[in-house]
């Protein structure tokens, strides 16, 4: 559901139009998804933030497919098989041998599946690919951008108002990070119109932090909270 506001034009500039998304509050699954998209959406999109630092034109980084392709592979193949066995020619019950093997392979892929979106998606919502270039002052406060991806986790715990991301690398072992916690209300006003541009604001900043090579501590982010 969306809600649009206008302005006139005055002195001659063209009407611009302000289109908000209007989201149920109540819906915690809708919530987190459109606060995940916008949060990726940060990263991967071309659209220049208006007003904002003429740095963040995009931060322009290229999603990493590699694990999702691997997940989409598993599900065809698991759809083959449940395709054999509901369409095999064979009459019942001479099919039994193959509509065993059928199902055995469905539901080990269908538990392979499970153990990559367990443990190793968890809670990231996107991977990068690793920067193809960079300027030599990034590099020198952050030499790893141009070796490793990112991985950008987002964590919205149940009956939660506090909404966290978290920026780290990608296979890199006890990799630094950057992470914020906001409440959602400070992206939503009482009727649920969501201030994405205000959340994409933030999260660059973030992202402006982690590539400056400015890390967060776990000591520094519990002292935080406590």
């Amino acid at each position: 559901m969306s809600k649009s506001a206008k302005t006139k034009p005055t002195n001659n500039t063209e009407e611009e139009e302000l289109v908000l998304l209007q989201v149920d509050t109540g819906d915690i699954i809708k919530l987190k998804q459109i606060l995940d998209e916008t949060v990726a959406n940060t990263f991967l999109s071309e659209n220049t933030l208006e007003g904002h630092d003429p740095r963040a034109k995009n931060i322009g980084l290229v999603e990493d497919h590699k694990l999702n392709n691997i997940k989409l592979i598993l599900m065809a193949v698991a759809c083959i098989f449940a395709m054999i066995a509901q369409f095999s020619p064979l009459p019942f019950p001479e099919s039994r041998p193959l509509l065993g093997f059928c199902c055995a392979v469905y539901f080990t892929l269908s538990g392979v599946l499970q153990l990559i979106t367990t443990f190793l998606d968890k809670d990231c919502i996107l991977i990068t690919k690793a920067l193809t270039e960079a300027s030599k002052e990034m590099l020198k406060k952050n030499p790893n951008l141009i070796k490793y991806g990112l991985r950008v986790r987002a964590i919205f715990p149940k009956f939660s108002e506090y909404y966290t991301v978290r920026i780290e690398f990608q296979d890199l072992e006890s990799s630094p990070f950057v992470q914020k916690t906001w409440s959602v209300g400070q992206f939503f006003d009482k009727e649920g119109m969501f201030d994405e541009y205000g959340l994409q604001y933030e999260v660059e900043a973030l992202y402006r932090k982690f590539e400056n090579g400015n890390f967060d501590t776990e000591d520094g982010i519990k002292a935080k909270k406590d």
